[in-house]
């Protein structure tokens, strides 16, 4: 009961912060940075489900962004889809993609596993640098705005609303799918795979399906990403915006929904905070993720929750 309690508040304590962040504000620098905060909490949230609920490692999670991203770009303008209808291809195309190659790539374990979904991670984006006529090839290419009727997502104000709810119900929805049969089943999964079978968890199913599940979270922020920057490159999918992905959720805390929203915030606000080291951002960086894995090694939230006897 406690617990749920204190997942009730910290949805309201969300609402309350998103609510107010936009008057309070002091230019669009500041509301474009919240932005990106909360699509990466979004895309992390997704993987946080698959990697730190049911133990499963993904190292090219980037190229699920890349699918969403460039299916919002090139199918409105090679073939005149609606962007709406080209955000749901990415992610049609995105899930697809992700059942197909779960059930061979989550026979591997440890090493072997994040090898392969590296391998997978690069493969996309080597297709989206090499098919020149459909993306752009390595210089991108620009992505029609997104609207519907006659009203068309502008401003940063109109993205700030659009991107603050699909947060919100990010996390509530990942909050209730934890708690519900399926999420118990993939606390299982991480806990024994062995024992999760013994009580009936069909394991080659839950994993496939989250790892569907994550892949469509990430490619549907794919689609909103490059309609809000209005222009998509291949950087979107590369291996280093993935290990930054995995990065946010070992910071924020492995099985915690608020942890990822921490790690996004934070792994997204940091790079701006130390522009003023000039020349030393990777150092600086790279040191305090050093000393936040050395003294929080369960991430920020679990750490912290441990510390004042809470639970998430």
């Amino acid at each position: 009961m406690n617990k749920n309690k204190n997942q009730f508040f910290g949805l309201y304590l969300i609402m309350a912060v998103l609510v107010v962040l936009p008057f309070v504000l002091p230019n669009n620098f500041y509301v474009d940075l919240v932005i990106r905060m909360a699509i990466n909490a979004v895309i992390v949230l997704g993987l946080n489900l698959l990697i730190g609920f049911a133990g499963q490692i993904s190292l090219g999670h980037a190229g699920f962004l890349g699918i969403g991203a460039y299916a919002t770009a090139a199918l409105p303008t090679h073939f005149g889809w609606h962007p709406l209808l080209a955000m749901g291809a990415g992610a049609v195309a995105a899930g697809l993609l992700a059942a197909v190659v779960a059930r061979p790539i989550f026979k591997l374990k440890g090493h072997y596993l994040a090898m392969a979904t590296l391998g997978l991670g690069i493969i996309i984006n080597i297709v989206v640098r090499n098919e020149a006529a459909w993306t752009g090839g390595p210089d991108g290419m620009p992505v029609p705005a997104f609207g519907l009727m006659s009203f068309e997502l502008s401003s940063d104000k109109h993205w700030y609303w659009v991107v603050a709810l699909l947060l919100w119900v990010s996390v509530w929805a990942s909050l209730n799918l934890i708690d519900s049969p399926f999420g118990r089943a993939l606390r299982a999964l991480h806990g024994s795979e062995v024992a999760s079978q013994v009580v009936g968890v069909d394991v080659v199913r839950y994993k496939v399906a989250i790892f569907v599940l994550s892949a469509v979270f990430a490619s549907l922020m794919g689609s909103v990403t490059a309609h809000y920057v209005g222009f998509v490159t291949p950087n979107i999918a590369d291996f280093f915006h993935s290990i930054e992905l995995v990065t946010m959720v070992v910071i924020g805390g492995m099985a915690s929904v608020y942890g990822s929203v921490v790690g996004a915030v934070l792994l997204t606000a940091l790079p701006q905070a130390l522009t003023s080291f000039e020349g030393w951002e990777t150092v600086a960086f790279g040191t305090i993720l050093m000393l936040c894995m050395i003294f929080l090694p369960k991430g920020l939230v679990p750490t912290l929750a441990a510390k004042f006897g809470k639970g998430e």
